[in-house]
């Protein structure tokens, strides 16, 4: 698979002009540390999202380094293992300092053991340094050493820098607005996603268990070129369905219930983010029929809403209105419409709300209100419309719809001129989910 070192370039030179417009100095980002997960066996390692982002580096144990003045050319310095032919032997290729260099496009690239020493002096004399204080002690204590000992040197004429701002601010910005390499990317994890629910429409048959839908899901996205799930998938069967974050798979499925799937995978570090529900038997049937087709026509109004000059809140506001409505239609809800939304009696049966940047992670950074506002929808941004409805028995429901659980989610970019449906591929209405099931 070829990189392309340029968008990564792109962002860093941003990021780089940004800081100068704050007045310039020094940006820290580190990669994430890998992890135990037990005795001496860690979990599969990946990548920070903010370190990737502007470096394309996926090797642990890596620190970006980017310089920003006025009056002085942008410097970026990874610094990384050193090649190591013993340890490549057991865990793996590394690029090392010089490889790392001219294969990311950056200026200058270090061993990670000379980190400590040469912040001391790449702080020195710095208006600023940008860096996300709290996300990692190991990184947090390294780089206050090093700030210290400026400070220390402070008598030499040295100075150290009189402010630290977090990066991570306007990062979150930079990232929330994604450009055509990231679409490109996100626009296949999402197919491979969709490949992946199609994949398990066809494989359901009543008395399977729900571990076994997930492996189907999971090998259509290894069988094309996914690194991983974006997170731990929800294959929930009957009333698990109505338990939000499901995650035991573990249940036997039975003709009758429903079927909901929250699943995605990782394509080259996009998460695709897709939610299906299905009937175990292939038909949609009463109550869940009536129910289905009422989540959907609020998904699909959500979608509409996915256009420039909307507000962040417009798509769950609608989805609100369809579905109290409904549910007041069939007898779940009593009131006015009014009264519903105003009491907020409709979180009985949907208590989350619709939608979440998506991008390198599943849940994506940028702010969701600005000023106290929910923000603007602009080109550029990915969100996902999710809306979903989960009834558990009680007195008051008729029995008819106990243990529903139902959630449909697409991955949407913002365009200038419609909403573009990056997971389209994966079924959603009634008869295309049934001939799907039927393996027309």
């Amino acid at each position: 698979m070829t990189f392309d070192p340029r968008p990564f370039a792109s962002r860093r030179k941003r990021l780089a002009e940004q800081l100068r417009k704050a007045g310039g100095g020094v940006a820290i980002i580190p990669t994430s540390p890998e992890r135990l997960r037990n005795r001496d066996s860690e979990y599969l390692y990946r990548h920070d999202s903010y370190f990737y982002y502007l470096s394309g580096f996926t090797e642990p144990e890596a620190v970006l380094v980017l310089i920003a003045n006025e009056d002085e050319d942008t410097r970026s310095i990874l610094f990384c293992r050193e090649k190591n032919e013993e340890r490549e032997i057991w865990e793996g290729f590394r690029w090392g300092p010089e490889g790392a260099a001219e294969q990311f496009g950056l200026d200058e690239a270090f061993t990670i053991d000379t980190l400590a020493e040469q912040l001391s002096v790449l702080l020195g004399n710095q208006p600023a340094l940008w860096y996300s204080l709290g996300h990692d002690a190991s990184h947090d204590s390294q780089v206050m050493a090093a700030l210290n000992a400026v400070r220390s040197g402070a008598r030499n004429g040295v100075s150290a820098p009189a402010d630290i701002r977090d990066v991570r601010v306007l990062l979150d910005e930079m990232r929330l607005f994604k450009d055509a390499s990231e679409i490109a990317l996100m626009r296949r994890a999402a197919e491979i996603s969709a490949a992946g629910h199609l994949r398990a429409m066809r494989a359901l048959r009543p008395g399977m268990y729900e571990y076994e839908i997930e492996a189907e899901l999971l090998h259509e996205f290894r069988r094309q070129g996914a690194e991983a799930p974006a997170y731990s998938a929800i294959v929930a069967g009957g009333a698990n369905a109505c338990v939000l974050h499901y995650s035991a798979n573990n249940g036997l499925l039975r003709d009758g219930d429903l079927l909901m799937i929250d699943a995605g995978c990782e394509y080259r570090s996009y998460a695709g983010d897709i939610s299906r529900t299905f009937p175990v038997n292939g038909r949609f049937e009463g109550a869940a029929r009536d129910l289905y087709a009422l989540v959907l026509s609020s998904q699909k109004a959500a979608i509409a809403e996915c256009v420039p000059g909307k507000a962040f809140s417009d798509p769950h506001d609608v989805v609100v209105r369809i579905l109290s409505q409904g549910l007041i239609d069939l007898g779940l809800l009593k009131g006015s419409l009014d009264e519903v939304i105003e009491t907020s009696a409709f979180r009985r049966f949907y208590m989350h709300r619709t939608s979440h940047w998506l991008g390198l992670d599943v849940h994506d950074c940028g702010e969701y209100k600005t000023g106290g506002a929910w923000r603007e929808l602009q080109p550029g941004m990915v969100l996902t419309i999710e809306p979903g409805c989960y009834i558990r028995p009680a007195d008051d429901i008729p029995e008819a719809f106990w243990n529903i659980g139902i959630r449909i989610e697409d991955d949407v970019h913002v365009t200038p001129t419609r909403p573009d449906v990056l997971t389209s591929a994966a079924p959603k209405c009634i008869k295309d989910v049934e001939a799907a099931m039927a393996g027309h």
